[in-house]
């Protein structure tokens, strides 16, 4: 009778904990209801292929139309973001964790030091100078200052010779155009220099100017869209107007082509780089000491790489894939410049050597093993190498200085570390912390692992893994499988803030070091390229079958992101596989491979695509073209596109045509939508608070389509 009791008690407080307990998150559909898109009946003739481009007309992004169609788009975006119940949550949070100081590493300039400076949620980053290492620091710039909306950016382009005066370049909104001004750094006074429409340059000082790099004066109107052409090499002389600027260098029977320069840091010679596109190009130099001679050539021809990083002891150091597809260091005798005449003094390694720079009087090497940096410091005859350990597994950068100085700065971040800077002694060779930020998380939470996986035609792809710790393979943990696979960049461990949301309720972080990338050499570069590309969709559909396969995940929880050339891959790969992805997220993607080349410089990227207008390359392009290649009645993942409405590098008309498409396309219930941020870019100089409202929009989205609970 006591035991019968007691059993009846127990149930009775089961029931009650039970009445108590909160119920599941449930995930209701959303209703969507998309704007009116109109089509036109436009038909491109392709070597006898007919390509129908219906939404043409989005293209004109500066049309009362389609300023009224990108209203009518980001009411529908943001009407259903508005509608996820813990998006709020997500902000706040991100919010709280954005919020620590981020210091960049020092640049010496005499004995001045220049630093940026994020006090936490400030728009943009403010440049600081101090006078010797204990200084006190001053503000130098302040962006935040020139923009009420916080969308100006700033960088230092080049310090004069005598270190009296700094040139800056400034852009708005986040376009690629930006104008570059001069301080004088002791008494912070600007000049009244002005030179504008410069794109892509830094400024390269002789004693009384610099050279570099403009286009000319578009027609109005067209600013953000047209295709920039003549990118040509100007001197510019302190304290005179712009159009007194003498013409260096400009090929007139090759508008398309980029031109930039680097000078010695005797300032002994300029030396000048010509390129077609985004690939290989010509190097150049001239003797600044003898007036009126011309550049002489080191390497023509646009299949290789040959980059200048000092000249010493009457011969230049030269970083070149000439016979190494990982690269060499090679020395060269200015009155001897033929390849055959070079002498190593770096040699071809088994591993990518993707960088050297000089400071203290030393070389410093940055080697990639697996896709993680390894630093190796030389004599300047190769001789004496060292490995200068670093604090894990992660990605490092810096060791730049002039030859006198007694050190050199560098940071070091990985996937749990937001950027530690240290100060490396010359004499000694001894690093020491020089500032590390105040964290809002435990990094010790979680973990990073590397695993390899077989592509489609049997190649072995590494990829990183990052969690929690004591994860449990269960089958349905949500997983961002983020990827770029492209123009020889190299996806290395970093550290990203947003990326804490993602793994503080239980997700998975992954990136695989697609072919297309340089992390393994130009081989792994021209792998992924051209007539090849198709490579790197299967190395990036291999990678989310290998997360399902090994049971960290499944489709309906899989997302896929990517920018830029990564948005053309997350395009192509939800189209030639909509089955594997619950989420696609594809940023200022290229979607439209067929019309690419058209818009700004565009047409710099043909090295790595290959162009419509030839025919091989149209058919490979076509192909796999995101734009053309979506097919009616297909249910597609949930999809949100992010684009800008002053990206002038990747135009929004892209991401514009593509959303429209697949709208027209889809069936089924999850949401097409496209997010258009205003006064925006292709990404560089974005606001902080611009930056919180979208990822934490990109977070909710990425949540509430992958039925991932959210406390709230």
């Amino acid at each position: 009778m006591k035991r019968s009791h007691l059993t009846l008690a127990i149930m009775l407080a089961f029931l009650a904990s039970c009445k108590q307990a909160p119920e599941p998150m449930s995930f209701p559909v959303i209703p969507v209801t998309y704007p009116d898109t109109r089509t036109e009946d436009i038909v491109d003739q392709y070597f006898g292929i007919e390509v129908p481009d219906p939404y043409r007309w989005l293209e004109i992004d500066t049309a009362a139309e389609v300023e009224a169609w990108v209203k009518a788009q980001n009411e529908v975006t943001f009407g259903y973001l508005s509608k996820i119940p813990f998006r709020d949550t997500l902000r706040s949070r991100y919010e709280e964790l954005y919020n620590f100081p981020k210091v960049s590493a020092p640049m010496k300039a005499g004995d001045w030091y220049f630093f940026s400076r994020n006090d936490g949620l400030q728009n943009q980053a403010v440049i600081y100078v101090q006078k010797g290492l204990k200084g006190q620091p001053e503000v130098f710039l302040d962006p935040n200052a020139m923009s009420a909306e916080g969308t100006t950016a700033i960088n230092l382009i080049g310090f004069s010779p005598d270190n009296r005066y700094v040139a800056y370049s400034r852009s708005e909104a986040g376009s690629d155009w930006s104008e570059i001004r001069v301080m004088e750094i002791e008494t912070r006074k600007e000049l009244e220099d002005r030179l504008q429409w410069v794109k892509f340059s830094s400024a390269e000082w002789t004693s009384d100017g610099f050279y570099y790099s403009r286009m000319p004066e578009p027609q109005p109107g067209m600013e953000l869209s047209a295709a920039n052409q003549f990118h040509s090499v100007y001197f510019h002389r302190l304290g005179e107007p712009q159009e007194a600027d003498q013409l260096v260098y400009r090929n007139e029977m090759a508008p398309r082509m980029y031109h930039w320069t680097t000078i010695t840091e005797d300032r002994k010679y300029l030396v000048l780089y010509a390129a077609t596109g985004t690939d290989g190009f010509e190097t150049y130099f001239k003797d600044l000491s003898k007036p009126g001679t011309p550049f002489i050539p080191l390497v023509k021809g646009f299949d290789t790489k040959n980059t200048l990083v000092d000249h010493h002891d009457g011969k230049f150091l030269i970083l070149t894939n000439i016979q190494a597809p990982n690269y060499r260091l090679v020395a060269v005798d200015p009155a001897k410049p033929d390849p055959s005449q070079w002498v190593d003094v770096i040699p071809h390694k088994e591993h990518l050597l993707s960088g050297v720079s000089t400071g203290g009087g030393a070389l410093f090497a940055d080697y990639l093993q697996n896709a993680t940096t390894h630093i190796y410091r030389y004599a300047y005859d190769g001789s004496g190498e060292t490995e200068i350990r670093l604090p894990g597994l992660g990605s490092a950068g810096g060791f730049a200085g002039k030859k006198d100085d007694p050190h050199v700065f560098y940071s070091f971040t990985s996937f749990t570390d937001p950027g530690t800077i240290y100060l490396y002694d010359i004499a000694s060779g001894e690093s020491t912390v020089f500032y590390r930020p105040d964290l809002k998380f435990n990094p010790d939470d979680f973990e990073s692992q590397q695993v390899f996986y077989k592509s489609k035609d049997g190649t072995p792809v590494s990829m990183f893994v990052v969690h929690k710790k004591g994860l449990t393979k269960t089958g349905q943990h949500p997983v961002y499988l983020y990827g770029y696979g492209g123009f020889n960049i190299s996806l290395t461990p970093a550290f990203s803030v947003s990326r804490l949301l993602l793994l503080e309720n239980g997700g998975i972080f992954a990136m695989p070091n697609l072919r297309g990338g340089g992390e393994y050499g130009e081989e792994w570069h021209k792998a992924g390229m051209l007539l090849k590309k198709q490579n790197v969709f299967d190395d990036m559909i291999a990678a989310a079958e290998y997360l399902i396969a090994e049971g960290y995940t499944s489709p309906g929880k899989m997302g896929i992101a990517g920018g830029s050339n990564g948005g053309l891959l997350v395009g192509a790969c939800v189209n030639q596989r909509p089955d594997l992805f619950g989420v696609s997220l594809p940023a200022v993607g290229v979607m439209d491979m067929l019309r690419y080349h058209k818009f700004t410089v565009g047409w710099g990227w043909v090295p790595e695509y290959g162009s419509s207008e030839d025919s091989t390359h149209f058919h490979n392009l076509l192909a796999y073209s995101p734009y053309h290649n979506l097919k009616p009645g297909t249910a597609y993942p949930a999809t949100m596109v992010t684009t800008a409405d002053h990206d002038d590098r990747v135009v929004p008309a892209h991401s514009f045509k593509y959303v429209a498409r697949l709208q027209e396309c889809h069936v089924g219930d999850n949401p097409v939508l496209i997010r258009i941020e205003t006064s925006a870019g292709h990404g560089a100089g974005k606001p902080t608070s611009k930056i919180i409202d979208e990822q934490a929009d990109i977070w909710s989205f990425f949540f509430y389509n992958t039925k991932t609970p959210i406390p709230h």
